[in-house]
């Protein structure tokens, strides 16, 4: 039975698809079988894999709208053991299509019961807004995990995800939890990076990831040549964070078993 983990932030620019891209390649080149769904009208997890979503038959917005099944959806083996489902801007008009549909909380969950028993991983990329699309992620995921930029106002938006992700715990899926916290865009050079790490292990109850995702110039390259870090640069500082990151994640669901 595989975990499904829900990357999540409403915030934009956190690196939350950076995640998302990463942590699917990274879990696959460990051996895992892993799906990466694309959620993000914007299909930035599709393209970063390498799949051109201009050009994809099927997306989950079919799905979403009844039009194909799951299976004709998933691009597969798009890199040694990850299928992609892939997403495009066809998908900002599911919100619209949605409105009146029955358990439309629901979709995503009841297309994923058909796959999920033949990956160890299903990653959800999550649109930076708190839509009904972060809600069919939240119903199917088992956890979030939620991506901090280390600046300012990284607090700023948290609070109101995790009223969200409580809201869907007491009305839609009892059993979700919040995977943990992993902060990106660290900044080793400046205190403020280090001040907002302290600031949001003192005022978080959530569990923090150790690995912390560094400022990386090549991380930031990577999706122009549709690859994850690991393929297109597997020795810069971004590749091996997302492979720490990458080795947690799995060690964190071994301990919970």
């Amino acid at each position: 039975m595989g975990r499904i983990i829900a990357i999540a932030n409403q915030k934009g620019g956190v690196g939350k698809t950076t995640t998302a891209i990463n942590l699917s390649a990274c879990l696959a080149s460990l051996g895992k079988k892993v799906l990466s769904l694309d959620l993000d009208p914007q299909g930035n997890m599709t393209s970063g894999l390498g799949v051109d979503k201009d050009e994809i038959e099927n997306s989950v917005y079919n799905l979403i709208i009844g039009e194909c099944g799951i299976e004709e959806c998933i691009c597969k083996d798009v890199i040694e053991n990850l299928d992609v489902l892939p997403s495009n801007i066809n998908l900002s008009a599911a919100e619209i299509e949605l409105i009146g549909v029955d358990d439309k909380e629901y979709i995503i969950k009841n297309a994923m019961e058909k796959v999920k028993n033949k990956y160890d991983f299903i990653i959800i990329d999550c649109p930076p807004a708190l839509s009904m699309l972060t809600i069919n992620a939240m119903t199917t995921a088992n956890s979030i995990l939620v991506p901090i930029q280390c600046e300012y106002y990284a607090l700023e938006g948290l609070s109101q995800l995790i009223h969200t992700i409580n809201l869907v715990q007491e009305r839609l899926n009892s059993k979700l939890y919040i995977e943990g916290v992993v902060f990106t865009m660290y900044d080793a050079r400046t205190n403020l990076s280090l001040q907002v790490v302290e600031n949001v292990k003192e005022n978080l109850e959530q569990e923090i990831y150790k690995t912390i995702i560094p400022r990386n110039i090549r991380l930031a390259e990577a999706p122009s040549y549709g690859m994850p870090i690991s393929m297109y640069d597997p020795k810069s500082s971004g590749a091996e964070s997302y492979m720490m990151l990458a080795e947690e994640v799995i060690h964190k669901g071994e301990e919970k078993e």
